[in-house]
């Protein structure tokens, strides 16, 4: 059978060349209707109880054993589903060291990766279409009925857009289809009614809200409920996306439209695949990593295909396949050109910028880009495909498993493992592109990994690090959605498969959609803009994407096998150091500047026998200097200057990347917070472009240059930590910081002569890995300065927020509404061990000062507002507040005199906050600006609601002069009584007059408080 593709064929017909190659590799000439699905025998030898036993005979490699290894994938499926179904059902995944489910707000939060999480039994509904694809029908349709029974989206919580749509919204309508599938077999799922599918259109409307920005790109995140309201949803404070994010959305939505008929999902998915695409670099045809959602702004522009960006590319290549439009192949084959032109280098594929593609922006690779392969084979480029691949095993070999970060000579950045599927996805393409048996080799390792290492008592749990084997208490719902589902389809036969995989397109998360889509079109989502890259592009690409099978396999399965052979990398035969087969690459050990990570002790040796030294200088900074004597031969020093000119040019193209300046804004004390500090970014930690920042206390360290572990921990954990320059790396310090709990750090300058107005702008190097989390900025001397000489003028009540450089004064105000409220949550976790809400601290009495009430006295006197917040817990001030509140509407409405309710109310406070009088008038003006403040938040939300744009200088439309309207109210107030008390002795019944109109105005403003 000869496969051949004309590019001057209308492009419909690369469609039928796909398949057509994909069916004669698996099947020989089989055709469509000589595929049988799965018998009543199958389906019962396939209960998870009976491990997957006797399965029918079927010939065997000489070396692998498939019906073997299929039989222990599905032991093993089975040992990780009944674990999470006996020991974490209803929680949406298990923790499989614990035994117990992971449910959010319950466990310690992991920071953002609790995004996928949303109470909605997650694992559960990723995992459907796969006991389906299992031959497990019985337990399928107990699953979809525990689904429709047990699971809602009506839920208060935030969760991310990207990861809801690819598991949840995936996996029901991955479920609705097979379900039709199998209901359409006979005897199970006769009840079925399109229930997943409503549920689907319900997750589908309740992600909507987050395209509501200027582009039609989405937000990352959304409230299930609420949306993307700032103030209700705590949701819609992020600037910036990812690719991925916003680019792997259409397959979903897209099926969605068309089974419904309700076009606005496809639409939206297409409007930020479209803005995505237009935002691409137009001379290298990249796109970056991180886009601002409501300019399209590239905030990262480094460009690759791994994490950021990687389901981008996939989608547009499936949604050529899925849904028939021409334009989307357009788009990819432009894509995948400029891919293989600046970043393919042979197997590897090296991070670029943009905008400078000659340019690596990483040394190192992540494990996500292990799809690619995969994808590569979809399109049809098989031989770079072996290539890559062929590289990531050797990688696999060395340390059991494909870290998540690794450097083009197989060493570790990240040593992470969490069971990702990526790499298992691509060998089953491959197996199933060239029919070679290696690749069962290569599966059967991936198995004897999981089982020896990752295999526990209640499931099996991630590697913390491949180096030392340890594990995490994490068992992500993919690993049952997707790698053990590539691993059966591996070793699997056609006919032992429950479901004909032949008619459905796997979506990132393996999900199985139909791949008759193409013939559902709604009309009114049928307007996708036509493509405007270069036709000899996509022509010169296309070339190599419906290729002639004699052609690409000359030698049958030994194609795969001679494409392995001439490539010229570092091979493993088994793991561990002394199985190593070297193959020297042409390019030779010399160590390149893009190479170059100043922690690894290895290179630095190197360095060192090239005549390069380290210099540390008075203000911190470090230098490289060479001298080619002290090299260890002339060659070396030759390699050595190369290395310097290197350098020197990766330095001059850095300097050339423009760095978005970042802020230290300060939030109390009141004297302060209008002063901003210019501070420059890192490039590694939490990226203040696209995350709202933080807001905390401020302590320094101990030692300053935090290059070692901090004497005062137990002070710096839940505060931003400021540390000095020099002595060590930035990533370092950051690091040190974060592990002693540290929410924040400020890195601050040495040289007394820098400042932010020298326009002397950088961004802090990291070493690569990705294990920093918290936001770092960098202060110059100056401005550190100023924020060393407030912590010494107020100690201990300095707040600053770490954040953008153009947020603004609205979103810091939230960011303070949060901080204040994770204090109080803290404050109200204990509030059963205290008396009215009152934190650990003591409100009132300290049990440390034998009873002695907490006083005031030694705080400065432009901090006694601070003292009172930070020494009494908000929930408890609120509750005296209402109270006092209370007591004098009631009193006045039974006819008690003013001034008696007032000294009674100072009597009461007396008792409940021990303090002087000078101290509680400062209390009350403090509650009396929390009205304030509250009545500003209500107009802010009247006017988002109205739909308004509020720009940069709200404050200044609302702004409260506080102290010039307390001395207008206290003069108000004392006038007001001294004319009571003259007209009192004229007309007692004016006086009773005036009190009730005052009850009145209190009862006005005690309801108005209770709305709040």
């Amino acid at each position: 059978m000869v496969i051949r593709c004309m590019i001057r064929e209308p492009k419909w017909l690369i469609l039928v060349c796909f398949f057509m190659f994909f069916i004669y590799t698996i099947s020989g000439e089989v055709t469509d209707d000589q595929l049988p699905g799965p018998s009543d025998e199958q389906v019962e030898h396939n209960k998870p109880s009976a491990g997957g036993s006797g399965q029918p005979e079927h010939k065997t490699n000489n070396r692998v054993d498939k019906v073997s290894l299929k039989n222990q994938v599905l032991e093993m499926f089975n040992h990780a589903f009944n674990s999470y179904m006996d020991f974490a059902y209803p929680a949406d995944e298990l923790m499989p060291l614990s035994c117990k489910g992971r449910v959010r707000g319950v466990v310690p939060s992991r920071g953002d990766i609790d995004d996928c999480l949303g109470k909605f039994s997650l694992t559960l509904i990723d995992t459907l279409d796969t006991l389906a694809l299992l031959g497990y029908y019985k337990e399928f349709e107990d699953a979809v009925k525990l689904v429709i029974r047990d699971v809602t989206f009506d839920t208060d919580i935030i969760v991310s857009v990207f990861e809801t749509n690819i598991r949840v919204l995936g996996g029901l309508l991955g479920g609705h289809c097979v379900a039709l599938d199998i209901k359409g077999k006979g005897e199970y799922m006769q009840w079925y009614t399109d229930e997943l599918l409503m549920m689907a259109k319900e997750v589908g409307y309740r992600l909507l809200p987050a395209f509501n920005t200027s582009t039609g790109m989405p937000y990352p995140r959304v409230n299930l409920r609420h949306g993307v309201d700032p103030l209700k949803s705590r949701a819609g404070k992020d600037k910036a996306t990812c690719t991925a994010c916003a680019g792997t959305l259409l397959l979903e939505f897209a099926t969605l439209s068309r089974l419904t008929g309700e076009p606005i999902f496809e639409l939206k998915a297409k409007k930020a695949m479209q803005e995505l695409w237009s935002r691409r670099q137009r001379s290298s045809n990249l796109v970056g990593t991180i886009i601002n959602i409501h300019n399209g702004d590239w905030v990262r522009r480094d460009s690759g295909v791994g994490a950021g960006i990687d389901s981008y590319y996939e989608y547009l290549l499936k949604a050529y396949v899925l849904l028939g439009e021409d334009n989307y192949l357009d788009w990819f084959s432009a894509h995948y050109e400029a891919i293989m032109r600046y970043i393919s280098d042979g197997p590897l594929l090296m991070d670029v910028h943009m905008h400078r593609p000659q340019i690596k922006a990483k040394n190192f690779m992540d494990s996500l880009l292990a799809f690619w392969p995969g994808l590569q084979v979809l399109f049809g480029d098989v031989k770079p495909a072996i290539e890559t691949h062929e590289l990531l095993y050797q990688v696999m070999q060395k340390h059991n498993f494909l870290p998540e970060a690794f450097t083009p000579d197989y060493n570790i950045h990240w040593g992470q493992h969490p069971l990702r599927p990526e790499f298992s996805e691509s060998t089953y393409f491959l197996y199933k592109a060239t029919g070679d048996p290696y690749y069962l080799e290569v599966g059967k390792q991936i198995v004897d990994s999981l089982q020896q290492y990752a295999r526990v008592p209640c499931g099996f749990a991630a590697i913390r690090d491949v180096r030392t084997g340890g594990h995490e208490d994490r068992m992500d719902s993919y690993v049952l959605a997707e790698t053990f589902k590539y691993l059966y389809l591996l070793f699997a036969e056609s006919d032992e498969l429950g479901l004909a995989v032949d008619q459905y397109l796997f979506t990132t998360e393996a999900h199985l959609l139909p791949l008759n889509l193409a013939r559902m079109k709604n009309k009114d989502t049928d307007k996708t803009e036509k493509n405007d890259c270069a036709n000899d592009t996509v022509s010169m690409v296309l070339d190599r994407s419906c290729p002639n099978h004699n052609y690409l396999f000359p030698g049958g399965e030994l194609y795969a096998h001679t494409v392995r052979e001439s490539m010229q990398i570092k091979r493993y035969q088994s793991c561990g150091q002394d199985s190593i087969i070297t193959i020297e690459s042409s390019s030779g050990k010399r160590l390149k500047a893009t190479e170059f990570i100043p922690g690894n002790s290895d290179q630095l040796q190197q360095l060192t026998k090239m005549g390069i030294r380290l210099v540390t200088m008075s203000d911190g900074r470090v230098q490289l200097m060479h001298t080619a004597s002290h090299a260890i031969d002339t060659k070396s020093a030759q390699n050595g200057l190369l290395f310097m000119q290197e350098m020197i040019e990766l330095s001059k193209s850095q300097q050339q990347v423009e760095y978005h300046p970042k802020a230290v804004h300060f939030v109390e004390p009141a004297v302060l917070t209008n002063m901003v500090l210019t501070a420059n970014p890192a490039q590694f930690g939490l990226d203040l472009s696209t995350d709202p920042g933080v807001v905390s206390g401020v302590v320094i360290a101990d030692p300053p240059n935090g290059c070692s572990a901090l004497n005062n921990g137990w002070e710096v954990k839940g505060q931003i930590v400021v540390i000095t320059r020099g002595d060590c790396m930035f990533i370092e310090k950051a690091r040190t910081a974060q592990e002693h709990g540290a929410v924040g750090a400020i890195i601050i300058d040495r040289d007394e002569k820098r400042s932010a107005d020298d326009k002397y702008t950088f961004a802090m190097s990291g070493d690569g890995s990705l294990d920093v989390n918290i936001p770092a900025i960098f202060l110059f001397y100056k401005e550190a300065e100023i924020l060393l000489n407030a912590i010494i003028e107020y100690p201990q009540k300095v707040l600053v927020a770490l954040v953008d450089k153009d947020t603004s004064e609205y979103d810091i105000a939230l960011l303070k509404g949060d901080y204040l409220l994770r204090i109080s949550e803290n404050d109200c976790s204990k509030e059963d061990n205290t008396e009215l809400g009152r934190s650990p601290e003591g409100l009132a009495l300290d049990p440390e000062r034998d009873g002695e009430p907490n006083k005031a006295e030694d705080a400065p006197d432009g901090t006694k507002n601070d003292y009172f917040l930070s020494t009494y817990s908000p929930q408890y001030l609120q509750k005296i507040y209402d109270m006092m509140l209370e007591e004098l509407n009631n009193g006045l409405e039974d006819g008690a005199d003013l001034n008696e309710l007032q000294n009674e109310q100072f009597s009461t406070l007396q008792e409940l906050l021990p303090s002087s009088e000078k101290e509680l008038k400062i209390l009350q003006d403090i509650i009396r600006d929390i009205i304030q403040l509250k009545n500003i938040q209500n107009s802010l939300v009247t006017e988002a609601e109205k739909g308004e744009k509020m720009d940069g200088d709200w404050k200044d439309d609302i702004r409260i002069d506080n102290n010039k309207q307390r001395k207008n109210e206290e003069g108000k107030r004392t006038e007001h009584l001294q004319t009571n008390k003259k007209e009192n002795e004229k007309n007692s019944d004016q006086i009773q007059n005036d009190e009730d109109r005052y009850s009145d105005d209190l009862k006005e403003q005690t309801n108005k408080h209770k709305e709040l």
